[in-house]
């Protein structure tokens, strides 16, 4: 009987010692979290669009004029076709966008974005009304012009490198930058009255561009990772399209009751596209590419 406990004794303290080893042993620590930012999304955004650089100008030159008529009317019809004012497209900015994240060393994130944005009340418009003389042979002649222009953005589009650091986790503040694209308008209207007694009827020119025009893109801006897979964001974007020229129709002023051509006048005006973006927006990230699980072995 005391043989059978002291057996039974000494095997509890054989398994007991064998669990507390086992506890000792230095267990293997934990597979990292996925990295939550790493993947393709798709997202919206909208937001308010405004001009950098608002001149918009038009120069004119004398082309042609009768040698001796009534003074310089060639001149004086070219300078009151000449002017310049501040025009600024601007307005609600709105779209989408879609991109790629790739999140290493823990605490960085690269990717590509690509969006597209219409611009809706963009349209501007401005006029400049002028005043001027013409001495003449025996009287001084009055002169008159109103210019008037629009510009516009009608979208705006851009593909852009990401470069992130993760203040936290879920918190990624980043700058971007690359190609910007975005279809432009421009138009310049030329309306004179000159003061003949054979010269009533006004005369004028006109000309316009619409194109799609290429540029680049810088900026900067933050996004949280609210949810699983759901990120918001908000944005500051400068683009700049570049300056562009275009030529009005020749500017023709007709004497003798509009049946002789007296001046002709070479018109054009310049511009440029640039401006700011300042937007938010939202993405739903579907994670795919995500590295494989990591599986502990032992």
């Amino acid at each position: 009987m005391i043989r059978r406990i002291l057996l039974a004794s000494a095997g509890a303290m054989a398994l007991a010692g064998t669990a507390v080893a086992a506890d000792l042993t230095p267990q293997p620590p934990p597979p990292p979290p996925p990295p939550i930012w790493t993947g393709f999304y798709i997202g919206i955004n909208a937001g308010y669009e405004w001009g950098a650089s608002n001149s918009i100008n038009t120069s004119t030159v004398n082309a042609f004029s009768i040698a001796g008529l009534n003074g310089d009317i060639g001149g004086e019809v070219a300078a009151l076709a000449t002017g310049s004012r501040s025009i600024n497209p601007n307005g609600f900015i709105g779209g989408g966008q879609i991109g790629y994240n790739y999140q290493f060393a823990n605490s960085w994130v690269v990717g590509l974005e690509a969006d597209f944005d219409g611009i809706a009340s963009a349209t501007k418009t401005a006029t400049l009304a002028q005043a001027g003389t013409v001495p003449g042979a025996l009287t001084t002649i009055g002169a008159s012009s109103v210019l008037s222009w629009t510009k516009s953005v009608n979208y705006l589009g851009t593909v852009r490198g990401r470069f992130g650091y993760l203040l936290t986790p879920t918190l990624l503040i980043f700058g971007d930058g690359g190609l910007a694209y975005g279809g432009v308008n421009s138009s310049t209207g030329v309306i004179e009255q000159l003061g003949f007694g054979d010269t009533p009827a006004p005369f004028g020119t006109f000309g316009n561009i619409s194109s799609t025009r290429v540029g680049w893109t810088a900026g900067a801006g933050a996004e949280w990772m609210f949810l699983p897979n759901w990120s918001a964001k908000v944005e500051y974007l400068y683009y700049d399209l570049g300056s562009v020229n275009y030529h009005l129709a020749p500017l023709a002023q007709f004497g003798n009751d509009g049946t002789l051509l007296e001046t002709i006048g070479a018109s054009r005006t310049s511009t440029r596209f640039n401006g700011n973006v300042v937007r938010a927006g939202i993405n739903y990230h579907f994670n795919w590419g995500w590295p494989f699980p990591v599986v502990a072995r032992y």
